[in-house]
C-alpha cells in the first residue's frame, strides 16, 4: 500500500482516535473531481473507510443516512457509520465485500439477480428514517422542487441540448408539475450500478445524496441506465422490490428521466465524469425517438 497525504489536515489524527494506529493508508479516490476516500489499514481489524463529503450539504445527508436509514438494509447490505466529524465532513465507514456492478463482466443470470437484491433493498430503505414533519414536507415537494429545476439545467447546459431537446424537456418538466400524489419515502439519491456492490451478494454505498422525497426518484439513475440497456433488469429489480410502478409513477420516471438528463449534461463535462454526461446524452437521444414515451 502506498500512505498518501489524508486531507484536510487534522483529519488523520482524528481518525486515529477512534479506531488506533493507522499502518497504511491508499487512495481509493474516485476517478472524478472532489472524491477523497481512503482505505486505512488498522492491524487487526477490519480495514476501514475515511471519507471526506463534498460539502456541508451531503455531509448531513449521508451522515444522517447511516444513523437513521441505512441500518434498515440489514447487516452487509451497506456500509456501517464507525463515527463521524462535522469539523472535517469526515465518515470513518465499515468495509463490505463486492466491486461496484458497472466494473464487472458477469453472465446475465447473475447481473439480473444483482438487480433483483438491489430493488430488495431499496424497498427496505424507502420506508426508513421517519417521514414526517420537515421531512415529510421535504418529500412531498420533491417533484415540484425537480420540474423547477429544469430552466436553471438547461441554461448551464448551453448548446449540449438542443432546442427540439429543450423543448421535449419543458413539456415533460409541465406534466411533472400537473401530476398527481405518488408514494413517498427516503431515497438512496444515486441508485444506479456505479453505487451497487456485487460478490454473490447485493450492497448499496454512497448516501450522499440521500434524502426524502417521490419514491419513484430512486428508479431514475437505473431507468436512465441499466434498465434501458436490458429490460429484464427492470423486471428483476421491481420483483425484487415487491411491486410494479403506478401508472403515475411510470409518467413521473419518464418525465424525470428528461430533467435527469438535462442535470446530467449541465454538470457532468465540467466536472470529468463521463460516465454521467454519457448517461445523459444517451437518455435524451432515447427520450427524442420516442423510447418510453
Amino acid at each position: 500500500m502506498t500512505d498518501p497525504t489524508i486531507t484536510p489536515a487534522g483529519l488523520r489524527a482524528w481518525a486515529q482516535r477512534q479506531v488506533g494506529p493507522i499502518r497504511a493508508v491508499r487512495d481509493v479516490s474516485h476517478p472524478r473531481p472532489g472524491s477523497r476516500v481512503w482505505q486505512l489499514e488498522i492491524g487487526d481489524r477490519p480495514d476501514v473507510y475515511l471519507k471526506v463529503a463534498s460539502g456541508p450539504v451531503a455531509y448531513r445527508r449521508e451522515s444522517f443516512a447511516y444513523r437513521h436509514a441505512v441500518p434498515a438494509l440489514g447487516a452487509g447490505a451497506a456500509p456501517q457509520l464507525v463515527e463521524s466529524t462535522a469539523q472535517h465532513l469526515g465518515l470513518l465507514l465499515t468495509a463490505i465485500p463486492g466491486r461496484p456492478l458497472a466494473t464487472l463482466d458477469v453472465p446475465v443470470a447473475h447481473r439480473r439477480e444483482a438487480y433483483r437484491q438491489a430493488g430488495a433493498l431499496l424497498a427496505r430503505l424507502h420506508p426508513a428514517g421517519e417521514l414526517r414533519g420537515e421531512h415529510r414536507r421535504e418529500a412531498e415537494q420533491a417533484l415540484q422542487r425537480a420540474a423547477l429545476g429544469a430552466e436553471k439545467h438547461l441554461a448551464t447546459a448551453g448548446e449540449r441540448v438542443s432546442q427540439a431537446e429543450r423543448s421535449l424537456v419543458r413539456r415533460l418538466a409541465g406534466e411533472l408539475l400537473r401530476l398527481g400524489p405518488v408514494p413517498l419515502g427516503f431515497l438512496h439519491g444515486d441508485a444506479w450500478d456505479r453505487n451497487l456492490l456485487w460478490s454473490h451478494r447485493a450492497a448499496w454505498v454512497d448516501f450522499e445524496r440521500s434524502r426524502f422525497g417521490a419514491i419513484v426518484q430512486d428508479f431514475v439513475p437505473l431507468y436512465c441506465g441499466a434498465w434501458a440497456n436490458d429490460p429484464g433488469a427492470r423486471a428483476a429489480c421491481l420483483r425484487g422490490y415487491g411491486r410494479e410502478l403506478s401508472a403515475a409513477e411510470d409518467h413521473a420516471l419518464l418525465c424525470l428521466a428528461a430533467l435527469d438528463a438535462v442535470s446530467c449534461l449541465a454538470w457532468a463535462p465540467d466536472h470529468g465524469d463521463l460516465q454521467v454526461a454519457d448517461r445523459g446524452r444517451r437518455t435524451l437521444d432515447r427520450l427524442m425517438a420516442g423510447v418510453g414515451a
